[in-house]
């Protein structure tokens, strides 16, 4: 049914969006966001890190072992 719906939606003209899960903007609030959206271990050039999320200070966010 809901295939249906696309496709009929499609062919009339309108636009079908479907949200990604999670897409936090960068940099996160929090860790929790980051792997959600798919990110951890960020060094400092990655757009998702912030000095906030490095709690030991090496350069490294949200670190996954």
């Amino acid at each position: 049914m809901f295939r249906a719906f696309v496709v009929l939606a499609a062919l009339i003209g309108g636009t079908v969006v479907v949200a990604p899960a999670a897409q936090a903007d960068p940099p996160y609030r929090y860790c929790k966001d980051a792997y959600a959206d798919g990110n951890s271990n960020m060094t400092t050039d990655h757009p998702g890190y912030a000095d906030h999320l490095d709690r030991d200070g090496d350069g490294i966010a949200c670190e996954q072992k």
